[in-house]
């Protein structure tokens, strides 16, 4: 599908162009005391006829508006960070988020998620940040070239799954639901009964697959509020360390235990 027709003129602006993203919130100061703890730097402030600051560092911009009487529950705003790599600007959002609250929110506003691969994004890394207003900050990493992104029947991205067998996929899923649509109870129960039925089935899941699956549920139940539900699949986790001896599987199981007790610790 093409645009309408353009001028030279109106080419040469949109490729100088810079847009930037402006959320609403209850209060522009919070707003900037968590991004700069978060490392972003503000380059603005103002508090008449209206509030407003902005917040920048690199190629990230961020912009916040006042509103009185602001519900982070109500919240529906959201805008995309695309960066060349995910992890990096984890870490540092993730350090800054420890520094300000002692701790790694994945629950509540403000909150993180873990970076993970996202079939419904081309299968690319991402992770979001839930800002103390409720506004979503998704961060995605980078196409290696624009043919990555192809729309499929319907108008629809096409799913780009990392194959295995239906515990992984289930666990694709599970990312998409909760990560991509904000719904942490039906991914729990998807992932939940998912990993019940694979355990429960005539041949043993593949430890590399179950393992990442049971890493994920433990943060599932705990951004669900049910932290007795993670200590239990937690358990299972390491009772499945214990019982996981080949090389490329146990790589694999020590990996999805150290993300799970991570999650734990910082609860």
């Amino acid at each position: 599908m093409t645009g309408g027709p353009t001028t030279a003129a109106f080419e040469e602006a949109a490729a100088r162009t810079r847009m930037i993203a402006l959320l609403p919130c209850g209060d522009v100061d919070e707003m900037a005391t968590f991004w700069t703890a978060l490392g972003l730097e503000l380059t603005y402030r103002q508090l008449r006829p209206y509030p407003v600051v902005a917040l920048a560092r690199g190629g990230i911009a961020l912009q916040y508006y006042g509103m009185p009487d602001w519900d982070p529950d109500a919240s529906h705003s959201t805008c995309v960070l695309v960066v060349p790599d995910t992890e990096p600007v984890y870490d540092a959002f993730a350090a800054g988020l420890r520094a300000l609250h002692g701790r790694l929110p994945v629950s509540g506003a403000p909150r993180v998620t873990r970076p993970r691969k996202r079939a419904n994004n081309a299968g690319l890394s991402g992770f979001s940040v839930v800002d103390p207003a409720g506004n979503w900050v998704r961060v995605s990493r980078a196409p290696d070239d624009a043919t990555q992104f192809t729309v499929g029947e319907g108008g629809t991205m096409t799913w780009e799954s990392g194959g295995g067998g239906p515990l992984a996929r289930a666990t694709e899923n599970a990312v998409v639901v909760a990560d991509s649509k904000g719904d942490v109870p039906q991914a729990r129960k998807l992932l939940s009964g998912a990993v019940r039925r694979a355990r429960a089935g005539a041949t043993v899941p593949p430890s590399v697959e179950l393992a990442p699956a049971l890493a994920y549920l433990v943060e599932l139940c705990v951004r669900d509020g049910d932290r007795a539900a993670a200590d239990a699949a937690c358990a299972e986790l390491e009772e499945l360390a214990g019982t996981t001896t080949r090389a490329d599987e146990r790589d694999a199981v020590e990996a999805a235990l150290t993300e799970a007790r991570a999650t734990l610790r910082d609860t």
